[in-house]
């Protein structure tokens, strides 16, 4: 992880930490890297959009600044979701697109997130370019004056072009399909309507009224009982939510039942396995998938891989191995026949083709997989001794005495917090009263000697 960019691009308060004039050195540095890396030496185009947060238009109008200061020409997108930005990289041939947004953060966060011209986020050697010129001044910033200096224009047909790309990702319409919305206040706001309306289906939008501080907030991806409720109460089919730049979505059954990540990946891998489309007959997932999707791909002839924790090294996998599903229990799911990003617009219409196609409810439909009882305690620590858990003999101890008494009937997995002082112990198992206790246990170790 570098000094600017994680695993998910540049991210921090808005005119705090994620400051005008970091932003406006970052489409400086951006232009000139992508500059020099153009054999032809043309003058880069680079895309622009943003989620509905209060501070999306400032950075903008920074960023815009710094891009078209170094000779870069600039595509505004206004509001849209990530993956469009990731889409109309490669529709328009650009040089590159940049997304600002802090996904599912609240609206103080905000964030600057950069895909190269394939519509795939920037490799880590150019994010360490741009770092350096940034950081240590290692170049000096170019001074075109003229007619060489970057223009800006508006696409207003971009949102019609990615929704044009979503509804063609599957066959037929979603006419019949009861399903509640909801955009978080952010960018599927401006999409979602005329998405669902294109598509046929009988359809309630929820939370599309942002007003740049309501993005996130008791609505979304990551608060899902407000729409479990509405789902509930309302006789719909299902539910779907999206998080603020709309790359995530999670859903709830007809009953109200969450039906996350790890669910969607398996309904929707288990329907392209049946369609003969599955790629190698394997899925993509994480070290926090649920042993219980291991279990269902061990029931469906399929294989799992496991990466670490990121939708950064799930693609990575994928594009390594020509696989074509993968995904996150968050609901970041990547589906490489159609994007090259989560998107999560695109994994609602396809979970809503299947269920219409199938006459399958979706609690049925997510009957295919048990969930494995899971236990999460995150453990605070000091700082300084945050890494100490990685050579402390008599946690490493415990630990493998836990595995050993799991053996396949369970697994612990613990691992330091890449950004607070925290260390995250999770355990899985057949017993919640008894992985529990393990849990509990370790965790009080860890506080005893590490605290």
């Amino acid at each position: 992880m570098g000094r600017l960019f994680g695993t998910d691009g540049a991210r921090g308060i808005a005119n705090s930490e994620l400051t005008c004039e970091l932003a406006l050195n970052i489409g400086r540095a951006a232009a000139m890297v992508l500059l020099d890396n153009d054999d032809n030496n043309n003058k880069p185009t680079i895309l622009i959009g943003k989620d509905t947060r209060i501070s999306s238009d400032m950075l903008e109008s920074a960023l815009t600044a710094g891009l078209c200061s170094v000779g870069a020409n600039v595509i505004h997108l206004g509001t849209v979701p990530t993956p469009a930005v990731a889409f109309l990289v490669r529709k328009y041939n650009a040089s590159a697109g940049v997304m600002i947004s802090a996904s599912h953060n609240p609206h103080e966060f905000n964030g600057i997130k950069i895909f190269n011209s394939d519509g795939y986020k920037l490799p880590d050697a150019l994010e360490d370019k741009i770092e350096s010129i940034v950081l240590d001044k290692s170049e000096q910033y170019a001074v075109p004056v003229g007619k060489d200096l970057g223009s800006v224009k508006a696409v207003p047909k971009a949102i019609d072009e990615y929704i044009e790309h979503i509804s063609d990702s599957i066959e037929g319409t979603l006419e019949g399909i009861r399903v509640a919305v909801d955009c978080s206040n952010g960018s599927a706001s401006a999409t979602a309507r005329k998405l669902f309306t294109k598509l046929g289906a009988d359809f309630v939008i929820l939370n599309d009224t942002p007003d740049g501080i309501n993005i996130n907030e008791k609505c979304g991806s990551t608060h899902i009982d407000n729409l479990a409720e509405y789902v509930k109460t309302h006789d719909m089919d299902c539910g779907v939510a999206y998080d603020g730049d709309a790359d995530r979505c999670l859903a709830v059954d007809e009953n109200g039942e969450l039906v996350d990540g790890d669910f969607l990946i398996a309904i929707c891998a288990k329907a392209l396995k049946d369609a003969g489309r599955l790629s190698h007959n394997t899925v993509v997932g994480t070290v926090m998938t649920n042993m219980g999707f291991n279990k269902f791909c061990e029931e469906n002839g399929m294989k799992f891989v496991s990466t670490t924790v990121g939708d950064r090294y799930v693609l990575e996998n994928m594009l390594e191995n020509d696989y074509n599903i993968g995904g996150e229990q968050s609901g970041h799911i990547i589906f490489l026949d159609y994007g090259t990003t989560g998107d999560g617009e695109l994994t609602s219409v396809q979970l809503l083709s299947i269920m219409k196609k199938s006459g399958k409810s979706l609690s049925q439909l997510a009957s295919v997989m048990k969930r494995y009882p899971q236990v999460l305690i995150n453990v605070k620590v000091s700082r300084d001794k945050k890494d100490k858990y990685f050579t402390d003999k008599t946690i490493k101890a415990e630990i493998e005495k836990v595995k050993d008494h799991l053996k396949n009937r369970g697994r612990i997995l613990v691992r330091p917090s890449g950004t607070e002082p925290l260390i995250r112990v999770m355990l899985e198992g057949e017993d919640y009263m008894e992985i529990s206790g393990f849990a509990n246990s370790i965790a009080d170790l860890i506080r005893t000697r590490l605290s």
